[in-house]
């Protein structure tokens, strides 16, 4: 056995009061970072995982897993508060069930990281060559666990804290995982001292030096006109508001004037068979509007019966051409009712809430010279299913349309974060992503992950602006679009193997030197 660990190593090893404040107030401090990703904001999320890595090392396992639990629950929590506003405000739920359910939530998605944390501690070997990169594997695995597991919930990913940072240059070759990775990295290794500081400054310096490559080619440019609903969420569904609605959404689809016109998710917020009781020959009027040649729309609108199920769809007219796509990945409670948990959606009132899915990688909406494929709301989290897309080079889009509505959860951060993960696609992909929102944000992002047009949130507008389609594929396409995120989970464990290995080593050969009588 070895010997007992010296009295100030046990005493160093102890979590102190400190300790148990300061990590969930780094945690939820974080969340600025998402918001004001410029103006240094994204060293936020870079200094707390800095002392993370620090006090974990210094830390038993348990401890170090629970310093994880609580920097994670924090920071999950803060940044997705806002799901309070959908739980109690529109679906009804009681305000103290709410809470705890949006708490529920971040301690359970927490627990990746306690995890890593508590395995980081168990297996650092006291080397900053291993335990940098064990430290970084850790938490690729734990974000990776997040976003995919149980249909995955990666909002406030780390890596989107760093779209306007150095770091950003990565996402065409790593994507937000692999930023996220190396950002944790290069925290572990200024955790180990004043070197590991300046590497660090040096590969934060390079790549904003360096910048991401070129990997697309113009396609031409695009007018484009993007609806903004304004509709205010309580009274979406209003059956007094509905005609009104209608009238506005048809209205503002035949004035914009531009070769694609695009609505927000459920503009028309009507099942078929009400749209046909409440508005007869609406859908057939606005198909006749954009038969005419050079005009091009996409409406968002739920579809189905109830005998084949209902989807979440976008549909189309090109030059009179029809077109449909159905969303694929549907939002937990709110567009599906995962297995067990009916007798909580029965506690709320929310409408139109178990969807049927549509297909990972549907055909895009062909206009003119350029593939638009759209993605609907929480779609766009999803970069590695967006990258399905683009396995046949030819038939990749030229640009991506995110059509939204997250009204939901009122005037709150949510709307900006949602931007700027819009905004870390278009880097991953290098292609322009055109928001239209219901309430915000309402944006064109070019391929440089760049907004060049938007409207100012929670207002009825239009915003006319023109895009630029790209050509060509990005390395994080071409991986992530044949494999998924496999080559990253790949990743976290080899990342890992180098302590895994020391670790053994070690043991082994305490065990020998045991056998030799050694003290």
């Amino acid at each position: 056995m070895a010997p007992p660990a010296p009295r100030a190593d046990r005493a160093l090893r102890a979590l102190q009061p400190r300790d148990l404040v300061l990590a969930p107030a780094l945690g939820a401090l974080q969340t600025l970072a998402f918001v004001y990703t410029r103006a240094g904001g994204w060293l936020l999320p870079l200094a707390g995982a800095a002392w993370l890595a620090w006090r974990a090392a210094r830390a038993s396992p348990a401890g170090a897993a629970l310093l994880g639990g609580l920097y994670g629950a924090a920071w999950i929590g803060a940044g997705t508060w806002w799901l309070y506003i959908s739980l109690h405000r529109y679906g009804g739920l009681a305000a103290p069930l709410a809470v705890v359910a949006v708490a529920l939530l971040a301690l359970a998605l927490s627990t990746y990281l306690a995890l890593a944390m508590g395995a980081f501690a168990h297996w650092r070997q006291g080397w900053a060559a291993t335990d940098v990169p064990l430290f970084a594997g850790g938490w690729l695995l734990a974000e990776l666990a997040r976003g995919v597991w149980f249909t995955g919930f990666p909002w406030v990913a780390s890596g989107y804290a760093q779209v306007d940072a150095p770091l950003a240059a990565l996402a065409p070759w790593a994507g937000v995982y692999g930023i996220g990775a190396v950002g944790a990295a290069l925290a572990a290794a200024a955790a180990s001292g004043w070197r590991g500081v300046a590497v660090a400054a040096v590969v934060l310096a390079g790549l904003a030096v360096l910048g991401p490559p070129s990997f697309t080619t113009s396609t031409g440019r695009l007018s484009v006109a993007l609806l903004q609903t304004g509709v205010a969420q309580e009274r979406k569904f209003d059956v007094d508001a509905l005609p009104r609605t209608l009238a506005d959404v048809a209205q503002d689809l035949r004035a914009a004037d531009a070769a694609l016109v695009v609505a927000p998710e459920t503009a028309v917020p009507l099942l078929p068979e009400q749209l046909d009781t409440l508005a007869p020959g609406y859908r057939d009027a606005l198909a006749a509007h954009f038969e005419r040649p050079g005009r091009a729309a996409l409406v968002g609108v739920p579809l189905g019966d109830p005998v084949r199920g209902y989807t979440n769809s976008v549909i189309g007219w090109s030059d009179g051409v029809p077109y449909r796509y159905d969303k694929h990945h549907l939002v937990p409670f709110g567009e599906f009712v995962p297995t067990g948990f009916r007798w909580f959606i029965a506690l709320m009132d929310i409408p139109l809430g178990d969807f049927a899915r549509g297909a990972v990688a549907q055909p895009s909406f062909v206009v003119g010279a350029q593939r638009a494929a759209p993605n609907v709301c929480y779609e766009d989290l999803f970069g590695e299913e967006l990258a399905r897309r683009f396995v046949d080079p030819a038939r990749a889009p030229t640009l991506l349309v995110n059509v939204s509505n997250i009204g939901w959860f009122g005037d709150t951060w949510a709307i900006p974060q949602h931007l700027n993960i819009s905004r870390l696609r278009s880097l991953e992909l290098q292609r322009p992503m055109l928001r239209s929102t219901n309430t915000g944000a309402t944006a064109v992002v070019d391929h440089r992950g760049v907004v060049t047009a938007q409207l100012k949130p929670l207002e009825r507008g239009v915003l006319r602006a023109e895009a630029e389609g790209r050509d060509g594929l990005t390395p994080f396409a071409r991986w992530a679009g044949a494999a998924g995120l496999w080559p990253l989970w790949i990743a976290g464990v080899v990342l890992a193997l180098p302590a895994l290995v020391a670790s053994r080593a070690r043991r082994r050969s305490g065990q020998r030197g045991g056998s030799q009588g050694a003290p």
